[in-house]
């Protein structure tokens, strides 16, 4: 994988109270930079879950590093086959091509900072999520757009056994 230089000028910065909020307890999801606003370098969201509330199902990205930085609470990873929890100040890392997921861990909140790089354009996927979550499409239409956003879903074994617990 070769390194392309970002393309952008000036410092990106997005005020909490600027950022658009996705979503509402148990799953928030707040839009802070998307890679159009980075030059391509990343794409970053913050993740609070409430009460053990799933994040992501198993899904891997073909071109994109994801990186997961522990805010608060506590969160299950899964990593390949292995299923981690973090709790606050933990980094997780997944190279592209790795299967991962993530959660609230039971009874728990969640407080997530997650980056991906080279940046993707994200935002627009998690619109989509609000749109399945109000009845609007079907769960169904995210199988359309996979490519789209270097977002491929799998099964996972090792995920549905850590949850079902």
């Amino acid at each position: 994988m070769s390194l392309v230089p970002p393309d952008f000028s000036s410092s990106v910065i997005v005020r909490s109270a600027d950022a658009e909020v996705v979503g509402g307890a148990p799953t928030t999801i707040r839009l802070l930079a998307d890679s159009s606003e980075t030059g391509g370098a990343l794409s970053t969201q913050r993740v609070t879950l409430a009460g053990g509330a799933d994040g992501a199902r198993p899904h891997r990205h073909d071109r994109s590093a994801e990186m997961f930085y522990m805010l608060g609470g506590a969160a299950q990873f899964l990593s390949g086959d292995e299923v981690v929890t973090a709790e606050p100040g933990d980094l997780v890392v997944v190279p592209p091509g790795l299967p991962h997921a993530f959660a609230a861990a039971p009874g728990c909140d969640a407080d997530i900072l997650i980056v991906i790089t080279p940046g993707v354009e994200r935002f627009e996927y998690f619109r989509h999520l609000k749109r399945i979550a109000l009845g609007e499409v079907t769960p169904e239409s995210l199988l359309e757009v996979q490519a789209l956003y270097d977002t491929y879903f799998l099964g996972s074994t090792a995920w549905d056994g850590a949850r079902a617990r």
